[in-house]
C-alpha cells in the first residue's frame, strides 16, 4: 500500500510540470504545445523500446490498440484540452476544474470496479474525500478571487476554456480507469514496458499531428515561425524534459501504482498532481503560499493520509440459480 502511495507521489511531482508548458510558453500554440510533447515522448520511447523489445513482443494486437487508446484520449486530447483551457480563461478556471480529478475519479472507481477491487466503505471514503475537496477549495481560493475580478472580460472565451477543462477532466477520469484495467488484467507484464508503449503507440499520432498543424498554419498564412517557435532552443529542451519526466517517467510510476492499489484510492492520489503543480507556480512567481493556500495543502495531506489507511471491503458475488 505505501510503496503504491510512494510511486503515485513521484508520479504527482512530475505531471505538476505540465501544467508550467503553458505559462513558460505562453506565446505558442496549445496545438503546438501538445504534439510537440509527445513527439518528444515518442522519440524517447524508441530507444527504451529496444530495450524492452523482449516485453514489447509479448503485447498482441488489441493491447497496442489499447495503448493507442490510452495515448489518444489520456495523452494528446487530455492535453490538448488543458493547455488550450489554460490560453483560453487563464489559470483560475481550469485549475480549479481539473483539481475536482481526485474526487471524480475515486467516486467513480468505487462505483465501477468494487468487484475488482474491493470496495471501499463510502461511510469511511466520504470523509477523506470532503477533507481533500475542502483543500482544493482553499487552495485555489486567490484563483477564484482572479476570476470574479475578470468577470467583465470576454465571456464566451472563458466559457469556452471551462468547456474544455470539462473534456480534460472526463479524458483524465477515463484514462486512469481503463489503464488500471490493463495493468490489473496483466499482473505479470512489465509496468515499464507498458509506459513505453504507450510512448511508441504516441509518436504516428503526434508526428501526424505536428504535420497536419504545420500544414494548417501555412495554409492560413500564420506568420508563426514554424517549426519549432521564435524560442526553438527553450521550446526544444522543454518539450524533451516533459516528454522524458512528466510523460515516460510520470507513466512509469503511476502504471507502478496502478498495480498495487485498488483504483479508488490510486484516484485520490492524483491530488499529488495539485499539489506539484501548485509547488512549481509559487516558485515560478517567487511567492510564498498565503495563510489560507498553506491550510488547503495541510487539508489535501490529510485527506490522503486518510484515504490510505481505508481497506477495501471483498463485495459479494451474487449467487445465481440457488433456489430449490
Amino acid at each position: 500500500m505505501w510503496v503504491g502511495t510512494l510511486y503515485a507521489l513521484a508520479a504527482g511531482l512530475m505531471w505538476g510540470l505540465v501544467f508550467i508548458g503553458p505559462l513558460l510558453l505562453p506565446e505558442y500554440p496549445a496545438a503546438l504545445q501538445s504534439v510537440g510533447r509527445y513527439l518528444a515522448f515518442g522519440l524517447i520511447a524508441l530507444p527504451l523500446a529496444w530495450l524492452d523489445r523482449r516485453e514489447l513482443s509479448r503485447l498482441r494486437g488489441q493491447d497496442w490498440r489499447e495503448a493507442l487508446k490510452l495515448s489518444a484520449i489520456g495523452n494528446l486530447l487530455y492535453y490538448l484540452c488543458l493547455a488550450s483551457a489554460i490560453q483560453r480563461a487563464g489559470g483560475p478556471l481550469p485549475t480549479m476544474i481539473i483539481g475536482t480529478l481526485p474526487v471524480v475519479i475515486a467516486i467513480t472507481a468505487n462505483l465501477r470496479n468494487g468487484h475488482r477491487d474491493g470496495r471501499l466503505p463510502w461511510a469511511r471514503l466520504m470523509p477523506s474525500l470532503l477533507v481533500i475537496g475542502l483543500g482544493i477549495a482553499c487552495v485555489n481560493q486567490a484563483e477564484l478571487a482572479q476570476l470574479r475580478a475578470q468577470s467583465d472580460g470576454d465571456g464566451w472565451r472563458h466559457a469556452s476554456g471551462a468547456l474544455l477543462a470539462l473534456i480534460a477532466v472526463v479524458c483524465w477520469t477515463w484514462y486512469p480507469l481503463r489503464n488500471a484495467d490493463w495493468l490489473r488484467a496483466h499482473p505479470d507484464r512489465s509496468p515499464r514496458a507498458w509506459a513505453t508503449a504507450q510512448g511508441v503507440a504516441t509518436l504516428p499520432l503526434a508526428l501526424l499531428g505536428y504535420l497536419l498543424l504545420w500544414g494548417w498554419m501555412a495554409w492560413r498564412g500564420s506568420e508563426f515561425a514554424m517549426p519549432f517557435g521564435p524560442r526553438p532552443g527553450f521550446f526544444i529542451a522543454l518539450m524533451v524534459a516533459i516528454g522524458l519526466f512528466a510523460s515516460w517517467l510520470g507513466t512509469l510510476c503511476w502504471n507502478q501504482s496502478s498495480q498495487r492499489l485498488p483504483t479508488a484510492l490510486a484516484g485520490q492520489l492524483i491530488v499529488f498532481e495539485t499539489l506539484a503543480a501548485l509547488a512549481y507556480a509559487f516558485l515560478l512567481r517567487g511567492q510564498m503560499p498565503s495563510g489560507l493556500t498553506l491550510v488547503g495543502i495541510g487539508l489535501l495531506i490529510a485527506g490522503v493520509l486518510w484515504a490510505v489507511r481505508i481497506k477495501p471491503v471483498p463485495v459479494p458475488v451474487a449467487v445465481e440459480g440457488h433456489g430449490l
